[in-house]
């Protein structure tokens, strides 16, 4: 098992490489095949729907037939097919049907990961687990920053779409020999997900899974690349700001993990930590005159506090019922992911609508953090009527 551990770890390095590369790659797809940023944008909110729609029928087959099948056939099929599709694209249509399959690819991985921990390790240390998980797979937001711009510029990014396709496939063969599934429940064939959304104490939780994640992912997915060659220039401005986000994200996620344990709550952590990132939202909206470096640190603390992801999580999983559990993490990574894209998608919306309105860039790029502000402020509301529980 452990190194069918290590191999999902791998494809989840690579699963967030996909969710956050379209950024360093916007002006060579721009210059290439006349994407534009509403394109983008929208590409990379039909990766977060279709992963998100994916995690009901994952969930099932995680608890049915377990991570092995579920996640190499997948992962076969939508990660490796799917950057296929990318490296041939002509179009931004292209674009969006390959981050679309590559998606659905992605979908299992985690959860797969997260259902073998929640099956075979004690429930205490289910976080913990869940932020290294996530904190080594970050690396792939890492690998999507100065490295992809370095293998593009030198190799092409078609080529390396496809390199990544070639290793992709080679990971799922991986996946389906080493792999092992955990002991199915005897209690396997009782409930549904309607039952999840039965239990009341998940309702307060549900919005902010929807809203905490999708600031993070869309500013370091999409937005942060625009925004800072339309306000600061490009070259070496856009990778070191990247690369500053994404080596902030991966120190929050491992920070998150223990946290629980330490101070004895997930709740009070996941809402001061939300509100952190709320502030920085905030800051980035509506300071003035705003410097390069004062704008990369409130991306950093974005970043850092952002990464709440493993405590929600294993806050919502904790009000599950065992037989459920591949079903209960695959739903609340539906919401989280479905919010992402739900949120990308409307943000490319206010970014041009602001701009027909003869508005500047600037001004478009102070509504999109309005609104993930907004939003996530109802979220963090809606989250004090949530009760705190440990396992």
């Amino acid at each position: 098992m452990r190194i069918g551990i290590i191999l999902l770890c791998l494809a989840y390095v690579i699963s967030q490489f996909f969710r956050n590369f379209l950024a360093v790659l916007s002006e060579q797809l721009h210059l290439d095949i006349g994407a534009t940023s509403d394109d983008l944008a929208f590409a990379m909110g039909f990766w977060f729907l279709t992963f998100s729609l994916m995690q009901i029928p994952v969930g099932t087959a995680l608890d049915k037939i377990g991570p092995k099948l579920t996640g190499s056939f997948i992962f076969l099929l939508g990660g490796a097919g799917g950057s296929v599709i990318f490296a041939m694209a002509t179009t931004p249509l292209h674009i969006t049907i390959s981050m679309g399959l590559i998606g659905v690819g992605c979908s299992p991985v985690l959860m797969g990961s997260y259902y073998i921990f929640a099956r075979i390790y004690e429930p205490k240390i289910f976080a913990s687990l869940a932020a290294i998980m996530i904190g080594v797979g970050s690396f792939g937001n890492l690998a999507g920053a100065a490295p992809l711009a370095f293998t593009a510029d030198l190799f092409g990014w078609r080529s390396t779409m496809l390199a990544l396709g070639l290793v992709s496939a080679a990971i799922s063969v991986g996946l389906f020999l080493f792999v092992k599934n955990p002991e199915i429940s005897k209690d396997i064939n009782k409930g549904s997900f309607l039952d999840l959304l039965k239990i009341k104490n998940l309702w307060f939780i549900f919005p902010l899974v929807l809203i905490h994640y999708a600031p993070v992912a869309g500013i370091r997915g999409l937005w942060i690349g625009p925004y800072i060659n339309d306000t600061f220039g490009g070259d070496g401005n856009l990778a070191f700001a990247t690369t500053a986000m994404s080596l902030s994200m991966i120190a929050g996620t491992f920070a998150y993990g223990p946290m629980d344990r330490i101070f004895r709550t997930r709740k009070w952590i996941i809402f001061i930590g939300s509100s952190i990132c709320l502030a920085a939202i905030v800051g980035l909206a509506l300071v003035e005159q705003i410097t390069f470096g004062i704008s990369v640190s409130l991306f950093c603390v974005l970043g850092f506090f952002g990464m709440s992801y493993p405590l929600m999580i294993a806050h919502g999983r904790s009000f599950s019922p065992e037989h459920l559990t591949g079903r209960c993490v695959t739903l609340l990574n539906m919401f989280a992911i479905g919010g992402a894209g739900l949120f990308q998608f409307l943000s490319g919306k206010i970014f041009r609508f602001t701009l027909e309105s003869e508005a500047s860039t600037s001004a478009a790029y102070t509504a999109i953090f309005l609104f993930y502000a907004s939003s996530l402020f109802i979220g963090l509301v809606l989250y004090l009527k949530a009760k705190d529980r440990l396992d």
